[in-house]
């Protein structure tokens, strides 16, 4: 039987990250992957998704030569060479994690895992054992019974990125990032899309003046928006599907070639040994204490199968902190409420912190600045003007509550406001912070000023 200080029960951007600052920290370390290095986020997630993104944005910019002075005298698009280039992108990044295992002496297993009693982890009939095992598997896209997935008509975001055919019509439902990325892609190819939301608004996660601008660019550029609208039912038996929608005023049937669930996700927490073990999970979850421990000494888990938000770069985070905690560093656990999120659609949203609603129910005096990219210079010369950055503040103490973004490259642009925040910093503070010009990152300067009536281009 093989010994290891570390193994890691996935190679995800949680597992492998993990892995690595674990052999850094001079643990012998293994990892173990059922299918490819890197998990879904790597290879059918955050990064060959952002590929089909930009694959879409540059035949948008192709649209609109003209607004630019250019004239393109005959452009076309390959939908199979935008899906092919997606999947090298991704194999790519695979082969990078491939290489830094190697780096970094990790021992790379592949097969299913299976943790056991006494710190031991089975892969397909072979025994490994550990003083510590972090189980990472992560999640996959969470099933409706009134929405199961064939894999032809109904499908989940993998089918969505490597679809043989594209589809003239498409229902996408659910219209978190997943949703509304895939809306963005397929409408802007140049398939006809319905979005269906069962909330109020779209992207109901984000401060409501996002969702508004959101709707408002999405509508424009031909994507039907249904909120208030639940998918009770649908028929696959023609040659399309029917979806059987529930709206407020009664009950419609939508039409289309695939419909694309994107309802949320589903942990992949089943039949990995846990009930063997004695782990304790609630709803889906594994539960962990600050430093992702389990109720079983030895046993630790991170990432998608924790309660924290299912994002990439909180796994990473979680994961490095939990083997410092390991190694005996001294640690502070993850502020939960300084998490980026991070919606690559066009326009892009970004956000950090309390909405202006969150800060209104805790009884907070605010102050509130919003800075229009209609009004920036290097928006306008972009020809990118949609949008804006709002920050919300704490009015007795200055306190940076809140920021939120819609616009080109706000993804890029929210990391100062999480800095920000984490280092205690002022709306004053801010303000006295030279900002370049011209950039789009003047509009968190210039949002901040409005907040305290000190605003000079709007």
């Amino acid at each position: 039987m093989s010994k290891y200080d570390v193994i890691v029960l996935g190679s995800g951007p949680g597992g492998y990250v993990t892995a690595i600052r674990a052999s850094q920290l001079g643990f012998k370390t293994a990892v173990i992957e059922k299918e490819n290095l890197g998990g879904v986020c790597l290879n059918w997630g955050c990064i060959p998704t952002k590929a089909l993104l930009k694959s879409a944005q540059v035949f948008d910019y192709l649209k609109h030569a003209e607004d630019y002075g250019l004239k393109v005298e005959s452009y076309g698009k390959d939908f199979d060479a935008v899906v092919n280039r997606s999947r090298n992108v991704a194999e790519g990044m695979s082969k990078g994690v491939q290489f830094l295992m190697k780096k970094n002496k990790i021992d790379v297993i592949i097969g299913y895992g299976k943790i056991k009693p006494g710190k031991k982890v089975d892969v397909d009939g072979t025994e490994y054992s550990a003083d510590h095992i972090i189980i990472s598997t992560g999640a996959r896209s969470r099933e409706l019974p009134s929405l199961p997935q064939d894999g032809k008509k109904v499908i989940g975001y993998r089918k969505a990125m490597t679809l043989e055919k594209q589809p003239k019509k498409l229902i996408i439902v659910g219209s978190g990032a997943i949703g509304v990325e895939f809306a963005y892609f397929y409408n802007a190819m140049g398939t006809e899309v319905t979005v269906v939301e069962y909330m109020p608004r779209i992207v109901p996660v984000e401060d409501e003046d996002i969702s508004k601008q959101l709707e408002r660019s999405f509508k424009k550029s031909g994507i039907k928006i249904m909120t208030s609208t639940e998918v009770t039912a649908v028929d696959t038996s023609g040659k399309g599907v029917k979806a059987i929608v529930k709206t407020k005023k009664g009950e419609d049937t939508i039409e289309a070639d695939v419909v694309l669930s994107a309802v949320g996700i589903k942990t992949n927490i089943e039949n990995i040994g846990l009930e063997d073990v004695g782990i304790v999970t609630d709803r889906d979850k594994i539960l962990v204490n600050d430093f992702y421990q389990t109720n079983m000494p030895g046993y630790y888990a991170i990432g998608d199968v924790t309660a924290g938000p299912a994002l990439a770069h909180v796994a990473s985070a979680e994961g490095i902190l939990c083997v410092e905690k390991i190694a005996g560093q001294h640690v502070e656990a993850l502020d939960y409420g300084n998490i980026p999120g991070c919606t690559y659609c066009s326009p892009e949203v970004a956000s950090v912190g309390l909405t202006e609603a969150q800060a209104k129910e805790q009884g907070l005096e605010v102050k509130i600045g919003k800075f229009p990219f209609s009004a920036s210079g290097k928006a306008s010369a972009g020809g990118n003007t949609e949008g804006f950055v709002k920050v919300i503040f704490d009015a007795k103490y200055g306190e940076w509550l809140g920021c939120h973004m819609i616009g080109s490259g706000v993804t890029d642009m929210i990391a100062e406001a999480v800095l920000g925040r984490r280092l205690e910093t002022t709306g004053h503070e801010v303000l006295k912070t030279i900002h370049p010009h011209p950039t789009m990152s003047e509009a968190v300067m210039e949002a901040v000023a409005d907040a305290y009536d000190e605003v000079i281009h709007i």
